[in-house]
């Protein structure tokens, strides 16, 4: 397979969401046998996500929610490295999602934010 380097100018400037569907095609065709692992299930109310961490306490995972991403890491002194990052498609509600580690197993139930409606009726005088 033949990749050519891309240029980008000003001028054009691709959707983001191409640059990561692409990102995504990549990690998933070449580098998902090195990060296996990891499984996603999702139902009405959250995504649940597995992911395979042996060694590693859970004084030495730290897990954080921006909207729609979660990281996964490692803190300094861990004996095993590991970080991630997993976007999902809607955004987190972080009060609501729990995380359990149990046989270096990590399971972690992302809670689906609910949307907010913003609209409203304005009565015409």
């Amino acid at each position: 397979m033949f990749f050519a380097p891309a240029v980008r100018t000003r001028s054009y400037v691709p959707a983001r969401g191409v640059d990561r569907s692409f990102e995504r095609f990549l990690n998933e065709a070449f580098f998902a046998p090195v990060a296996g692992g990891v499984k996603v299930e999702q139902d009405e109310q959250a995504w649940t996500v597995t992911l395979d961490v042996p060694g590693i306490s859970r004084e030495q995972l730290t897990i954080d929610v921006d909207g729609a991403v979660v990281r996964v890491k490692t803190v300094a002194d861990a004996p095993r490295h590991y970080q991630a990052a997993y976007e999902l498609p809607t955004e987190i509600d972080a009060e609501a999602t729990s995380a359990k580690l149990e046989n270096g197993v990590l399971t972690l139930a992302l809670a689906k934010k609910k949307p907010v409606v913003t609209s409203r009726s304005i009565e015409v005088k």
